[in-house]
């Protein structure tokens, strides 16, 4: 299945939501799975321009774009999303 990695950056009203329910993070990520297929690989916190950096799997592009516009409309997020090709996949592409 085709990874992303996704940049986050929380909003003022976001990071209000995750200071009163840390466990929200949990349940965003299983409602993305079951709404979308969108699986969380790996997610950090991290110090920086982005708050979170996500690797997660997806079906497909237009699985991923659904789940980035219904983050974002709810104006907790931000979201970067870019396809990720794994370094062995990329040097069978090149050999061909």
């Amino acid at each position: 299945m085709p990874k992303y990695i996704i940049l986050s950056k929380i909003t003022s009203e976001g990071l209000e939501t995750l200071k009163e329910n840390p466990r929200r993070i949990k349940e965003v990520n299983e409602e993305i799975a079951n709404k979308y297929g969108v699986k969380v690989l790996q997610q950090f916190l991290v110090m920086g321009p982005y708050d979170f950096v996500n690797i997660v799997e997806a079906p497909d592009n237009n699985s991923v774009v659904k789940m980035a516009v219904e983050l974002g409309s709810r104006g907790t997020v931000e979201t970067m999303t870019m396809p990720a090709l794994d370094a062995e996949e990329f040097i069978k592409l090149m050999s061909k």
